[in-house]
């Protein structure tokens, strides 16, 4: 017997097509050049319908950066707190960033291409979130030349230059390019340790 597809399914399943098309359209036109009723085209809607679903186009833009940023703060999160050396740490960090913008490579690019367009509170929360993950980098770097395993350096700035380093990805990367994601990361944190990983004289 066939399952009736209840109201809140059939939102669900408008919602996430309304998503994708937003995501696809923006990284094609651009935030600016795109109009809700570009959206309400793509998904067949009429642009007064699409206000059921959502309030503005900002809000797409601001659901777009939730769900680039979220998980990639808790996997830091976690990987901060483990037992893993901050050697290990910091390739870890390194690999989980650039997974996570290669897997999802159109939704990080319209988040990296076009965060300057939000404003006010969403625009605070995004760039609390981004703090965030440079702070999380940051306590990397500093358990590692706490424990003598890193030179002294400068630790918030190190920190930022990973992530201009891996943000940049986004402007160049390819799934049919000749590097995976694995390999990037790999080549990414060597180039990262070997700056900040103490010599002995």
């Amino acid at each position: 017997m066939r399952k009736d597809v209840t109201s809140e399914e059939t939102n669900g399943k408008m919602d996430q097509k309304i998503f994708a098309e937003a995501v696809r359209i923006f990284r094609e036109k651009g935030y600016h050049a795109t109009s809700m009723q570009n959206i309400a085209d793509a998904v067949g809607l009429q642009k007064g319908s699409l206000y059921h679903y959502i309030s503005s186009k900002e809000e797409l833009l601001f659901k777009i950066f939730e769900r680039s940023s979220g998980a990639l703060t808790q996997q830091l999160e976690e990987i901060v707190a483990s037992d893993e050396s901050p050697t290990e740490k910091l390739r870890c960090a390194i690999d989980a960033h650039l997974t996570a913008l290669c897997k999802q490579l159109d939704i990080y690019t319209v988040y990296l291409s076009e965060r300057r367009a939000l404003s006010g509170r969403s625009h605070a929360k995004v760039r609390g979130e981004a703090e965030r993950h440079a702070r999380l980098l940051e306590q990397i770097i500093q358990q590692g030349i706490d424990r003598k395993s890193f030179r002294s350096v400068d630790a918030k700035m190190a920190a930022h230059a990973i992530l201009g380093m891996c943000n940049w990805l986004y402007q160049w990367y390819s799934p049919d390019g000749r590097l995976s994601p694995g390999e990037i990361a790999a080549i990414f944190s060597d180039l990262t340790l070997d700056g900040l990983i103490r010599r002995s004289k």
